[in-house]
């Protein structure tokens, strides 16, 4: 088989991605599957590789020309430094929802906690996906004892998968918040209710990368134009009744949609309604407490 280089792979890829976009990819690539580093590419690391990993990584080449983002090529992403596992079933993590975990940690983790801890923080995670949230917040939260939902079964299977790898305690239910059951309806009220529900508009898919389009779940990412709040109502909804008082209903947001969105929640009679920006300056997290 002829040499191969990283030039050579990064220029495969300019169909599909531009050039900074590509060597990244190729980077995240050939560092989870060989554990090269970019010193080891330029380097000439790809020489060392054996016939058997040179195919290897011809095929995941072909992915990725496929259009496969690859984080599904790998089989992992790396969400607040732990990888997971991910595949179609689920949504590959993104940086933004960091922000979101770290909003509740930095809200709760605080040292008079630890002088006398509390009865254990009842958190729920509506539309798990990958379980990243729940296993962030249940090895990170102090005192926490975290259940997660989906309505998607594969996608539970993959959030159990990452839980047992990471050594998370997390309990993993299968419900519909748009039309719960009674053993939601009869749950333990929650201090935490967390969610990154589905909230790009059918309008909104002209916009959207072909990798995202053609490959992750669609059940996880879209809402209808004439109701983009829907997944919010119905959280917020069950959050007047399920958390306990003063408890915390957090969301990343559609940024279109933040001010309906604080205005939805206050008319639902939540109170200290704040929206924060995520690290690309655009508003993506809501945060309210429960009056």
């Amino acid at each position: 088989m002829k040499s191969i280089t990283y030039s050579n792979l990064w220029r495969r890829l300019l169909p599909h991605y531009d050039e900074r976009e590509a060597k990244a990819v190729v980077r995240t690539l050939v560092e989870e599957l060989f554990q090269l580093t970019l010193t080891d590419l330029y380097a000439g690391g790809l020489d060392n590789l054996t016939t058997a990993e040179q195919q290897r990584l011809e095929t995941s080449l072909q992915q990725l020309e496929a259009g496969i983002p690859v984080q599904y090529v790998t089989g992992t992403a790396r969400f607040f430094g732990r990888d997971y596992v991910v595949n179609p079933h689920v949504l590959i993590p993104r940086p933004e929802t960091e922000v979101l975990c770290e909003t509740i940690l930095s809200a709760y983790n605080q040292p008079y906690c630890a002088l006398q801890p509390p009865a254990p923080l009842r958190v729920l995670d509506i539309g798990t996906g990958s379980g990243c949230i729940a296993v962030t917040l249940a090895l990170d939260l102090w005192n926490s004892s975290v259940s997660a939902w989906d309505v998607s079964g594969e996608a539970l299977l993959t959030a159990r998968e990452n839980a047992h790898r990471l050594q998370a305690q997390v309990n993993f239910e299968w419900h519909d918040v748009l039309s719960l059951d009674e053993a939601a309806l009869a749950a333990t009220p929650f201090d935490i209710i967390v969610s990154n529900p589905p909230y790009v508009c059918d309008c909104e898919r002209k916009d959207m990368t072909e990798q995202v389009l053609a490959h992750e779940p669609h059940t996880a990412l879209f809402v209808p134009d004439n109701d983009p709040l829907l997944f919010y109502r119905a959280i917020a909804d069950y959050g007047v009744t399920h958390l306990n008082p003063h408890g915390l209903l957090a969301f990343e947001i559609n940024p279109i949609y933040a001010e309906e969105t604080c205005k939805m929640l206050e008319h639902m009679g939540y109170e200290q309604i704040e929206s924060k920006e995520d690290q690309y300056g655009k508003e993506r997290i809501v945060i309210a407490r429960k009056d």
